[in-house]
């Protein structure tokens, strides 16, 4: 059966196969027609279906709406619930700064820091020196709120196109954050907290308070950070003298400060300083055509790169630091600060120059500059039980770190490639590198032909051995320093103002070494005489005519000293001539007559605040002193009488500009008049008219001094002043090893005093002590008995004496054989001095406590 074709209906209309009748049909009325639903047009039903999924998506677009504003707050105020405070960085931006350490006409010695900064108001640089950072780096920072989102969009595109980071998207107040208050991590948080602080940043400081914060925070490259640094170590000069094309430069700088340095890169560097150059004209910044040419034509004039470590006077840098942090303990620690002492760059430089060439001298008389040697073999003892069995010096034991040990080790074997040795030290072994100590090796020889195998050498540990948990581990090489030579120390101060001229502590010049000239106590040996010389001068017991007899006397307690420094006579000497060839029994004899109690208060108020004992020993300088307290001795003779206490720092100045009150210096003091100064300065040039010091008369100007020589040659000297400077020189080994037989202060220390005062004397008119005009007499006396001449006596010369203890008797007249007429000597006069007789106290003056010792060695 075949059927119709199908009609194609609406799914939603139903096909009616059965038409029930309604009632009215039943009963023959007109039947009703049943009512089939209309089909929607197109449009109606498009209407519809986006009806409804814009009511879906306007209830889905209000739900995620809602939910990323909660979730924007609680992220927002995640990321804030930490932020670090910004009030801080208005007025308290103290980041670490550079303290500079001066001379006394501003050369700088040397520069302390953890970072190298130095903080500069923004008001002081010219416009262009911060227009240039602007177009380098934030061309837009005075229009945006402290977020460019037009330059961030730029980087990301250019980023992506390169795909790699090129260009970056930080404004100058995002990378104040990222430098002053953030850490350096790469994390979206870091990111959305330093967006969060940015904005937060614009609002509680000025635009002009964070491009100072940027200008003085960034980094230059070569450890320098800020753009006053970066100028004085590219350019030499303050920031606020810098030229259009210096500021550029600088400024091209900080994108990428090891790449576009000029000192590294200087095609590179000008390349980036032609783009930053081209900014600010692009930009306005640069309005005039001629200045931009100009700019781009500019040569660039490096200064010369700056040492790391300044050798001039590292010792005074180190006096300066400690005084520092006892001033300000807590902002030395920042820095910024500027120390201005009393050091003479040119006597500085004379003083190293002295030490080292006087130490180089010793070091050629003694063969130390050759290279070391292997000692020969011990002879083997002829029979049994016969001879001495020779010992080694080398040291045995496990060595200590502590106290600057000085030791003799075995050479093992050398490595000339490293140009290093190794030494056997008792159960250690260290290594000692050569090229730091040229003094020794100045023929440059290969270690292996400066130190051969088996030679002993003398060596310190320059750092501890590494110790396990349980027991110190002597398998590990520790660095040695060479020890074969002597040490030496120089300090000169300015009579007048008792200022620190020049200060050398030791031959090396390194930071950190030890400064014998102010740390080590060292015994004065005959420099102490005029000590007890000029107290005896004091308290009227002695004149420089006063004979004394130098005859060996054993003296309390069995102590009998011994003339060392040459002089062979038997006869008694006036006083002027035993200073002069330095006789040590005339010493002793003087103090026993004076009191050793008083000429220790003596010493005190002189300014020897090192222990000294009140016995007969004290004469000869038995008791450690330091150079320094030595040189404020001899100072005080110079000054006429008047002591003060020496220094080297004269001003501090903080960064914020205000100067910090120096320590208060104990007040100046008189000890002796002008009269007794003067005398005691004249016995002291007559050791270098004919005496012991006879070397410095080269200078040929009026100068006074004394030679020192302590037991076995172990320490030497030589103290002396003109009328404008005091110097005192100290040689020895730091182990106090004997310096050898023909060694002593006027063969070591002399030649470097001399030396040193030719340098600091050149261009200085000739000046004469200046003598007082009361308190003294000359008189003309006989050069051998100290009185008054006879009739006739032709051996006579003019002594200074002091008023009231000039000589009223009459010298005797000789005999026929030599001697003098029989009773015509005043034995009241002539005679050895007489330690029954009482003596006056005169006490000095207000002596200072004495203090605390220090270090040894």
């Amino acid at each position: 059966m075949r059927s119709g074709p199908k009609s194609v209906l609406p799914k939603n209309v139903k096909i009616v196969d059965r038409v029930e009748l309604s009632a009215e049909a039943k009963s023959g009325a007109k039947p009703a027609v049943s009512s089939v639903p209309s089909l929607p047009t197109r449009g109606a039903r498009v209407r519809s279906f986006v009806w409804r999924w814009t009511k879906r998506l306007s209830v889905a677009s209000l739900v995620l709406a809602v939910g990323g504003t909660i979730a924007t707050y609680l992220t927002i105020r995640h990321y804030e619930a930490d932020l670090p405070g910004i009030g801080d960085l208005r007025g308290n931006y103290h980041p670490p700064q550079v303290t500079r350490v001066l001379a006394r006409d501003g050369t700088l010695l040397a520069e302390l820091f953890v970072e190298r900064r130095t903080v500069i108001p923004i008001a002081t640089l010219p416009a262009h020196v911060k227009l240039a950072l602007l177009a380098a780096e934030d061309a837009r920072f005075y229009e945006h709120k402290g977020l460019n989102y037009l330059g961030i969009a730029r980087a990301m595109v250019v980023n992506l196109r390169s795909g790699r980071t090129r260009q970056g998207g930080s404004t100058i107040t995002q990378q104040v954050v990222k430098n002053l208050l953030l850490d350096s991590e790469k994390t979206f948080r870091r990111k959305a907290r330093e967006a969060l602080l940015a904005r937060k940043l614009e609002q509680e400081l000025s635009k002009d308070e964070i491009l100072d914060l940027y200008l003085n925070h960034i980094y230059f490259g070569h450890g320098r950070y800020g753009i006053e640094e970066a100028a004085r170590d590219y350019f030499g000069r303050p920031a606020k003298e810098l030229s259009i094309a210096e500021a550029a430069l600088l400024a091209g700088v900080v994108a990428a400060p090891e790449s576009y340095s000029p000192r590294r890169d200087l095609k590179k560097a000008l390349s980036r300083r032609g783009y930053v150059l081209g900014q600010m004209r692009e930009q306005g910044f640069i309005k005039d055509q001629q200045q931009y040419e100009d700019a781009m034509n500019e040569p660039v004039k490096l200064a010369p790169a700056q040492t790391a470590v300044n050798e001039l006077a590292p010792e005074v840098v180190e006096i300066a630091r400690r005084m520092l942090a006892t001033l300000e303990p807590e902002r030395a620690k920042l820095g910024g600060f500027t120390i201005t002492t009393s050091i003479d760059p040119k006597m500085q430089a004379a003083a190293r120059k002295a030490i080292r060439d006087g130490l180089g001298a010793y070091d050629k008389r003694h063969a130390l500059n050759t290279g070391l040697k292997v000692p020969p073999l011990p002879k083997k003892p002829k029979g049994k039980g016969k001879g001495v069995v020779e010992v080694s010096p080398a040291f045995s034991g496990t060595p200590d770190f502590d106290h600057h040990r000085v030791l003799v080790g075995v050479v093992l074997d050398a490595d000339d490639n490293a140009a290093t040795f190794d030494v056997r030290i008792g159960t250690a072994v260290g290594t000692v590198k050569l090229t730091d100590y040229e003094r020794y090796n100045p023929g440059k020889l290969a270690p292996s032909k400066y130190a051969p195998s088996g030679a002993f050498v003398r060596v310190s540990m320059l750092a501890p051995l590494p110790q396990s948990a349980d027991r110190v581990q002597t398998t590990t090489k520790v660095p040695l320093r060479l020890e074969s030579g002597p040490e030496g120390a120089l300090v000169a101060l300015d009579v007048r103002t008792r200022q620190i001229l020049a200060l050398v502590g030791n031959y090396e010049a390194v930071s950190g070494g030890l400064d014998r000239a102010t740390q080590s106590r060292r015994q004065p040996g005959s420099t102490f005489k005029p000590i007890v010389y000029s107290y005896a001068l004091h308290a009227r017991r002695v004149t420089p005519a006063t004979l004394i007899d130098v005859s060996p006397e054993a003296f309390e307690g069995n102590y009998r000293p011994t003339n060392f420094e040459g002089w062979q006579g038997t006869e008694a000497i006036r006083l002027r001539d035993a200073i002069a060839n330095s006789v040590n029994i005339v010493a002793v004899r003087v103090l026993r007559d004076v009191g050793p109690v008083n000429v220790v208060q003596w010493a005190q108020s002189l300014g020897i605040a090192s222990t000294l004992k009140p016995d007969l020993s004290l004469a000869l300088g038995s008791y450690e002193v330091t150079p320094t307290e030595l040189a404020g001795a001899y100072a005080t003779f110079a000054a006429g009488g008047v002591y003060a206490e020496s220094h080297v720092v004269t001003k501090v100045v903080g960064p914020d500009g205000k100067e910090v009150p120096l320590p208060m210096a104990s007040p100046s003091r008189k000890v002796l008049d002008e009269a007794e100064a003067y005398v005691t300065t004249s016995l002291l040039t007559s050791v270098v008219e004919y005496g012991t010091g006879a070397k410095a008369r080269a200078l040929g100007r009026p100068v006074a001094g004394k030679t020192g020589t302590s037991n076995q040659a172990k320490d030497t000297w030589f103290a002396g002043y003109s009328p404008e400077i005091t110097a005192v020189v100290w040689v020895g080994y730091d182990d106090g090893k004997p310096l050898g037989g023909a060694e002593m202060g006027g063969s070591t220390a002399l030649p470097i005093w001399v030396n040193f005062m030719k340098s600091a004397h050149e261009g200085r008119p000739r000046s004469e002590f200046s003598k007082p005009a009361s308190g003294l007499t000359v008189v003309k006396i006989d050069r051998k008995t100290g009185l008054i001449p006879y009739e006739g006596d032709t051996e006579t010369f003019e002594e200074v004496f002091l008023a009231g203890s000039e000589p009223i008797d009459v010298s005797p007249l000789p005999v026929p054989d030599g001697g003098v007429e029989a009773g015509l000597l005043d034995a009241s006069v002539a005679v050895t001095i007489d330690a029954s007789v009482p003596l006056a106290q005169v006490p000095p003056s207000q002596p200072p406590a004495t203090q605390e010792a220090g270090v040894v060695h």
